[in-house]
């Protein structure tokens, strides 16, 4: 009599799947504002007057008269007025959005068989 070790057969499919998903959104958005202004003022004034004078008169008798006038007027004036003025400014915005969508999706299938397995001793 021989001895005979029988093994076992096995066959099967194997499948799966995997899905994957990834979604980003954002926004960003930013105002900046910058305003200057520059002003400066001068003013200056000046003022002269200057005057003389030599009056002589003279009567001698009814029919002696003697007069004579000597005058100097002088005046001078100035102003000067300076005014600057200056402004600038400047503005800006800026808005920005985005949104983002990855998607993986992925099937497999496997197949295997194993076989009997026979072993024959004496």
């Amino acid at each position: 009599m021989s001895d005979v070790d029988y093994g076992q057969y096995e066959a099967g499919q194997e499948s799966g799947e995997l899905d994957q998903l990834h979604q980003a959104e954002g926004s960003e958005a930013d105002y900046n504002s910058q305003f200057g202004v520059y002003e400066a003022d001068h003013s200056a004034s000046e003022s002269t007057d200057f005057s003389q004078g030599h009056h002589v008169e003279f009567d001698q008798g009814p029919t002696v008269h003697y007069e004579s006038d000597d005058y100097t007027n002088y005046s001078h004036d100035a102003s000067v007025d300076d005014h600057v003025f200056a402004a600038e400014g400047s503005e800006s915005m800026h808005q920005a959005d985005f949104s983002e969508l990855d998607a993986l999706k992925e099937r497999f299938a496997t197949q295997f068989a194993q076989g009997t397995e026979l072993r024959a001793s004496n």
